[in-house]
């Protein structure tokens, strides 16, 4: 029977207040804020946005509650076809909050989070029959725990998992071990590596028997191994003009993680999510600027990568 979901995902999701600023502002001084602008946020809600919109059906697991934050949360995902039937519904819980200050001049972003209210599912909540519904699983290591017995779950199953680590929580060295494709930045690469230099903590990160570990450099590309122990290869970013780097990462993970329900290979799945990674940072705010499938493909038709340079 076909599975219902092509990405089911695990982790945090977020409601971000954008304020765009020219600069950012001196202590002791004063700012005037040139755009504001509500978005929803969060590693694994933006990550499912970003499936969605290539065409995956695309659903979350997680514990909302019934404020304003979980309401515009729902909204968000409703309006983009992210199925929320998994999602456990607590008075008390909320989405993380976050406010975004934005340096309009650079793209470059600060980020002040509150996990005020969040409840993170419990790892007994996490059924086989949930996960036995996806292609392709995605977590996160804000729910450490959970993603892990998610990722056991997957595993029986067949069905490849896809993390985005960024710190070491409760459960994630454990969740390491499991993932079968690992993405992660360069600053939580060099924190568990020690390696100073990309391509060497991919080659570092990379264990056996693991499907691809992928170590993502913003504007310089990124770095994998696909494979275990293979070759470190190389692949670079788009040449766009960035306004806003929010949730950029995250929409390399749901890109990434949509390529691979559609049965493409690493190296086609990191193109592809390098495109939509891309794409977005073009446009203000961590969704905005997400494209669809049609647009990822022309980019890569009209814009192809120098493979010499992979």
């Amino acid at each position: 029977m076909m599975p219902r979901w092509d990405v089911l995902g695990i982790g945090a999701v977020a409601v971000d207040d954008l304020l765009y600023l020219d600069g950012y502002p001196a202590p002791d001084s004063k700012m005037r804020v040139c755009e504001e602008l509500r978005q929803g946020g969060g590693l694994a809600g933006t990550a499912l946005v970003a499936a969605a919109r290539l065409g995956a059906r695309a659903a979350y697991i997680g514990v909302l509650g019934d404020d304003e934050l979980s309401r515009f949360t729902l909204a968000e995902f409703a309006a983009e076809g992210v199925d929320c039937t998994p999602v456990r519904f607590m008075a008390a819980a909320r989405p993380y909050h976050s406010v975004i200050l934005v340096n309009r001049l650079t793209g470059e972003r600060t980020i002040l989070s509150s996990n005020a209210g969040v409840v993170r599912p419990r790892p007994a909540e996490i059924s086989p029959a949930l996960i036995a519904d996806c292609r392709v699983l995605f977590v996160d290591g804000t729910v450490g725990p959970a993603a892990l017995r998610a990722a056991e779950l997957a595993h029986e199953w067949g069905a490849p998992v896809v993390a985005d680590l960024e710190r070491i929580t409760a459960g994630v060295p454990e969740l390491m071990a499991r993932v079968d494709h690992l993405i992660v930045g360069t600053a939580f690469a060099a924190k568990i590596t020690g390696a100073d230099r990309p391509a060497e903590m991919a080659r570092r990160l990379a264990q056996p028997g693991q499907a691809a570990c992928i170590v993502t450099a913003g504007d310089a590309g990124c770095w994998y191994v696909a494979g275990g122990r293979g070759e470190v290869r190389r692949h670079p970013a788009c040449r766009v003009q960035t306004v806003d780097t929010t949730g950029c990462g995250d929409v390399f993970h749901g890109a990434y993680a949509a390529a691979l329900a559609r049965g493409y290979d690493v190296a086609a799945a990191v193109s592809v999510a390098t495109v939509a990674a891309g794409l977005k940072v073009t446009q203000p705010g961590g969704r905005r600027g997400i494209p669809d499938w049609a647009t990822v493909e022309r980019y890569l038709h009209e814009n192809p990568f120098d493979r010499d340079a992979i």
